[in-house]
């Protein structure tokens, strides 16, 4: 098994194949294959034969198939400042793509 660290919405995970991950919003649709094309390391499960990028791993990719487009659960932003009547509530969910790791 292949272990490999990938960097996508300036974010890095350590992935191995059948992982499934929620990422930043990626374009695509349910069911569509991409690749990750920054890869920053890629080992054997024991580390063994591991090859580090500088920044990254020359003609190494991860390809992945979009399980979902979703939004993460609501977050409540609420601003207060005392004696002035100053009162705002604010949500937001932000979007995801979960994401399935086919090869690595």
């Amino acid at each position: 098994m292949t272990i490999a660290v990938i960097k996508t919405g300036g974010k890095q995970y350590k992935v191995s194949k059948g992982d499934k991950l929620k990422v930043e919003k990626l374009a695509g649709e349910v069911g569509d294959k991409i690749e990750f094309e920054e890869v920053l390391l890629v080992s054997d499960e024991k580390g063994a034969k591991l090859t580090i990028g500088q920044p990254t791993v020359k003609d190494k990719t991860v390809s992945a198939t979009i399980v979902a487009q979703e939004r993460a659960p609501k977050v409540t932003v609420i601003k207060y400042k005392r004696k002035t009547r100053y009162r705002k509530k604010q949500g937001h969910r932000q979007p995801y793509t979960q994401v399935e790791i086919t090869n690595v």
